[in-house]
């Protein structure tokens, strides 16, 4: 993951996580792999009140980042985020880490790759 983020980073990507987790420890394992650079926020779920893939969670990260759901990408290894996400009106890309294929149930993602690096080469 180390040279995903820095080479969307470097490609002109702004960069931000959103979990269900706490925030605080997202921010902790980036900052140990030396990531901090690379992302301008670290975003949960406590103030929408709503976990992903519920609406409210995409659109509070939506709004806390000041950019309309129509520029904004979602890359996940989960489908089921990538459905959710896709459903408030984001652009998706799914990183494929399995041979396990995508389910027929969740609307597809818009990109797949199999690694960060060959989103920001895409």
């Amino acid at each position: 993951m180390p040279g995903g983020a820095r080479a969307l980073h470097a490609a002109g990507y702004h960069l931000a996580t959103l979990t269900n987790g706490s925030a605080g420890t997202t921010r902790t394992v980036l900052d140990r792999a030396g990531l901090t650079d690379c992302f301008a926020a670290h975003l949960d779920v406590t103030a929408p009140g709503r976990w992903k893939p519920a609406p409210e969670a995409y659109a509070h990260a939506l709004h806390a980042l000041g950019v309309p759901a129509g520029t904004a990408l979602l890359v996940s290894v989960h489908p089921w985020d990538i459905d959710g996400a896709a459903r408030a009106g984001l652009a998706t890309g799914w990183l494929r880490r399995t041979a396990r294929p995508y389910p027929t149930t969740a609307r597809p993602a818009d990109l797949t790759a199999t690694a960060l690096p060959d989103l920001a080469a895409g």
